[in-house]
């Protein structure tokens, strides 16, 4: 079976059928299920995730990324760092960056006060940690892949004539 293709098709659509994807893949729907099961428990394929607009919903949402400055350690490099930031429900993502910070991290939370309260009270205390820059997303235009803003109509300009 073509693995990275089954892996390609579930990058587009988490949600196709068993029975599409055999299709696709020229398989049988028992190989398709047996090898989409070793990559989840092999960790290669690690979740199914959902996109959400919540610019639309009456749901309180505030969404930041945060540059993190830290200090490697001698055996671990940053990795124990990145494990206490990780242990952290408010923390979406976390990765290894290069560049002015050594981490960025994106936080979901419900106001800007919760995420600040999270970045002062839990983030910058983290034994490791240097320093944060918080940036607070304002508005979401393409979210892996999709793009979430609302289908609105160009402004068209009148003509100008003399």
């Amino acid at each position: 079976m073509d693995e990275l293709k089954l892996l390609h098709v579930l990058e587009n659509d988490p949600r196709i059928s068993i029975t599409d994807l055999a299709d696709i893949l020229n398989e049988t729907e028992e190989v398709v299920v047996r090898t989409k099961r070793r990559l989840e428990d092999e960790k290669i394929i690690c979740g199914y995730h959902t996109v959400i607009n919540w610019d639309k919903t009456n749901r309180d949402h505030c969404m930041a990324i945060i540059e993190v400055g830290a200090q490697p350690e001698r055996e671990s490099g940053y990795d124990n760092v990145a494990a206490e930031i990780s242990k952290y429900p408010e923390v979406s993502s976390l990765y290894l960056m290069s560049g002015k910070s050594e981490f960025m991290v994106v936080i979901q939370g419900k106001t800007m006060r919760e995420v600040a309260d999270f970045v002062g009270q839990k983030l910058a205390p983290i034994e490791g940690v240097k320093h944060t820059i918080t940036c607070f997303v304002l508005k979401q235009y393409k979210v892996e892949g999709v793009v979430v803003t609302e289908d609105e109509e160009p402004v068209k300009r009148l003509i100008v004539t003399p």
